[in-house]
């Protein structure tokens, strides 16, 4: 049996399995765009051990808080006198290119003006260290869920690389004022001067000038990468240093891997 039907009563019921199929689709895809979202934040957390309890924003925060510590405790005892100077780990040694400078000298009664020039290049670190604190903090708010990951799961210096590789460029353009400064400040450039010159006096001995600000500066950022390292291994390797909470938990996670 056929059944007619009014062109209008045929145009809108077509219109309304249009609006229909149309509301279907828009359904889907609000369900579908958390559980995109969950994904890709899931590949992260798949990469990790096990764990309850734990997520990648707890995580994050353990690594930042980790680094925090290698700053607080390890950086900041280099801006002290005699924070480089008295650290056998990190107190700058003349340059390759001095050390026979220093040699001559003591060998010709000079040790305490070689001493006194060491000193100075120490002194000029120590100053330039004070402008790290702040750069190393813009690079730890910017880590992201996949630095943590890779950073927690990767090498006892891990935590390090990542911020010597993100503040490098940042670290040698404060330090090297500060250092080039400092140097004049405390005299190093007249103690050098005095050395250099007594040096270059020396019959038969090729001349020297080097570039003492780009050494230093240079030198000065390898004690501070070298003293957050210290730290970062220690929290990794020794379960007394995580002193809190939440380093005890994330760092649980890089013991089981």
């Amino acid at each position: 049996m056929l059944f007619w039907m009014d062109p209008k009563q045929h145009f809108f019921l077509s219109l309304k399995k249009y609006n229909l199929l149309k509301m279907r689709k828009i359904i889907t895809l609000l369900f579908l765009l958390p559980v995109i979202s969950c994904a890709e934040m899931q590949q992260i957390a798949d990469q990790l051990p096990q764990s309850s309890g734990i997520g990648t924003l707890d995580i994050s925060n353990g690594l930042k808080e980790a680094l925090n510590n290698g700053i607080s405790k390890q950086v900041t005892k280099l801006t002290a006198t005699d924070g480089f100077f008295g650290n056998e780990m990190v107190k700058i040694l003349l340059p390759q290119e001095l050390q026979k400078v220093d040699k001559t000298l003591r060998d010709i009664g000079l040790s305490s003006l070689a001493d006194q020039g060491l000193k100075v290049l120490n002194r000029a670190a120590e100053d330039a260290v004070k402008e790290a604190t702040p750069i190393f903090v813009d690079a730890i708010k910017a880590m992201t869920f996949t630095d943590a990951r890779n950073i927690l799961m990767g090498a006892d210096d891990a935590a390090t690389n990542y911020l010597q590789n993100t503040t490098s460029n940042a670290l040698y353009s404060k330090f090297s004022p500060v250092v080039n400064s400092s140097l004049s400040r405390v005299g190093a450039d007249k103690v050098w001067s005095e050395i250099i010159n007594k040096y270059n006096s020396i019959p038969l001995v090729s001349k020297i000038n080097p570039d003492l600000t780009d050494y230093v500066t240079n030198e000065a950022m390898k004690g501070v990468f070298k003293m957050v390292a210290v730290e970062e291994k220690n929290i990794r390797n020794n379960a007394v240093s995580r002193t809190s909470d939440l380093l005890k938990k994330v760092f649980a996670l890089q013991d089981k891997k």
